[in-house]
């Protein structure tokens, strides 16, 4: 009621001076019958309940508007936590996508380097099975020599026997 107060007060004086104006500008209608007295205070009346009524209409309207208002904002601070929840799942759905993307990385990495890993070991492992061939080659090839020396240094030896240079009883004659 304290926005009533004033408007209602500003009513009255606006009522109150016209009619108080003419009965002091004209000295011949200082008197004012009682009729229209009572006409002059049916109208401030009239007009009170009129202004009361504007004032109650605008406070109606006020009081809609600030519910309008407060729903409003309910709405847009209710509509602001859903877009806040959506862009938190946009985020942990992003940091889900960026986390499982370097995993899968890691794990092509991972697998790259256990693959490069077992290709070495494949390589040195074949690097060293070429070496003892190579090894078991040579000893064979030097067995084979050594067997021809041998086997040429017998038959060199079986030529000097048939030339009469045999030995007897550890003897050479």
């Amino acid at each position: 009621m304290s926005i009533a107060s004033p408007f209602v007060f500003i009513a009255y004086l606006l009522v109150l001076l016209p009619a108080g104006g003419l009965a002091y500008a004209d000295p011949a209608k200082a008197d004012l019958s009682n009729d229209e007295l009572k006409a002059t205070a049916e109208r401030m009346r009239e007009t009170g309940q009129k202004m009361q009524q504007d004032i109650q209409q605008r406070l109606e309207q006020l009081r809609k508007e600030r519910a309008a208002l407060v729903s409003r904002q309910a709405a847009e601070r209710k509509l602001e936590a859903e877009r806040a929840q959506q862009q938190a799942e946009r985020d942990r759905a992003a940091l889900a996508a960026v986390k499982e993307t370097r995993q899968r990385e890691a794990l092509a990495a991972a697998q790259e380097k256990a693959r490069k890993e077992a290709a070495a070991r494949a390589s040195e492992a074949e690097r060293q099975r070429q070496a003892e061939l190579k090894e078991k080659e040579d000893q064979e090839a030097a067995l084979e020599r050594a067997q021809r020396e041998s086997l040429d240094a017998y038959k060199a030896g079986a030529k000097q026997q048939k030339l009469g240079t045999q030995t007897q009883f550890g003897v050479d004659l």
